[in-house]
């Protein structure tokens, strides 16, 4: 018998600005080990060459007529895309050789697996800054700790075959910071979602501290809504244990007035504290000092303190704003809405 054709890959890279890392992404997509991929390059507004290293490159490009977001740029790419597997892929992103080969067997072996998601290296793509290296190994840590199966996607790493999306339907273009909890939600509603590591790829990560924390504030928050409907939404700070070690964080920050107003052996409260805060992700600390030494794990140790307080504020600021907004409270009600045609 005639052996049946491997399925169609459509690779599905939405891009904004992103000249920067964009030909390395598509490089790294042609050196892959699956011989059948189209990749898609759904340009969203962008103002530099980005369209232009997408043709350099062979991608087939579709411009957007307005910035419509990245979750709404992916279900374009769906609209143009031939393929029987979908796999997305963000432009900051350079996949390792055999993730789509890997990604594909994956779907194929089990027809309950919805989607498969993967990880970040523990180096970023272009390293940048101290804050870049603190980002990219704190999520390779997270990301990479959460193998198995999962409630969320990682919107930036994953893939699925074109009948699941259709069945399942399209990422909510009006939830920019959080489609993937969303997104997860109504996947695991029929099928599962697995997280595996051998699916992975080098990342530009942010390397301005503020933006770090605006980041995290904003999705923390945005979460909330999500976390009060579904417990056992997992992933990333969602975590238990790092959750309380958010609080830790900034009930020792709110401690630091109590040796002043009530004599120095209050200096333990914000002390006990902050041990607290480490010890509900101390894996990480760990991981770092094996892997970049003790100088760079107390910088690591700082800035995460900063973003534990952060993460810490924004689910205060998301928990105030459900009782106070019903229509945050809904937020994940929200149909999703067509995108804009291309131009």
């Amino acid at each position: 018998m005639t052996p049946q054709p491997r399925p169609l890959v459509s690779v599905i890279v939405p891009n904004h600005n992103y000249a920067r890392t964009l030909g390395l992404c598509l490089a790294a997509l042609a050196r892959q080990t699956y011989p059948r991929i189209e990749v898609i390059v759904v340009d969203d507004r962008s103002t530099d060459d980005s369209v232009e290293i997408a043709r350099r490159h062979g991608a087939r490009v579709v411009e957007t007529a307005t910035n419509i977001g990245a979750p709404a740029a992916r279900n374009l790419g769906v609209e143009h895309a031939r393929g029987e597997v979908l796999f997305f892929v963000d432009s900051d992103l350079a996949l390792a050789e055999d993730v789509v080969e890997y990604a594909v067997d994956l779907l194929a072996a089990d027809p309950t697996l919805g989607v498969v998601c993967g990880t970040y290296d523990p180096e970023p793509l272009i390293p940048d800054s101290l804050v870049e290296r603190y980002r990219s190994l704190q999520l390779h840590h997270w990301i990479s700790g959460d193998e198995g199966e999962i409630t969320t996607i990682y919107s930036a790493l994953f893939a699925m075959r074109a009948e699941v999306f259709r069945e399942v339907g399209p990422l909510n273009p009006a939830l920019r910071h959080s489609e993937n909890a969303e997104y997860g939600h109504r996947v695991t509603q029929r099928y599962r979602i697995v997280l595996d590591n051998r699916i992975r790829g080098r990342h530009d990560h942010d390397d301005r501290l503020g933006v770090v924390l605006s980041k995290f504030f904003h999705r923390a928050r945005l979460h909330i809504p999500l976390y009060l409907r579904r417990p056992d939404f997992n992933g990333g700070p969602a975590d238990s244990s790092r959750g309380w070690g958010s609080l830790a964080a900034l009930f020792a920050v709110l401690a630091v007035p109590l040796p002043v107003l009530l004599g120095p052996a209050w200096l333990a409260a914000p002390a006990a504290l902050l041990a607290a805060s480490i010890a509900a992700d101390l894996g990480m600390y760990r991981f770092v000092r094996r892997y970049a030494g003790i100088p760079f794990t107390l910088y690591f140790t700082a800035v995460h303190f900063l973003v534990n307080v952060t993460v810490a504020v924004a689910v205060f600021a998301g928990a105030a704003q459900c009782l106070l907004s019903r229509r945050f409270r809904h937020t994940y009600d929200l149909p999703a809405r067509p995108a804009p045609a291309e131009v």
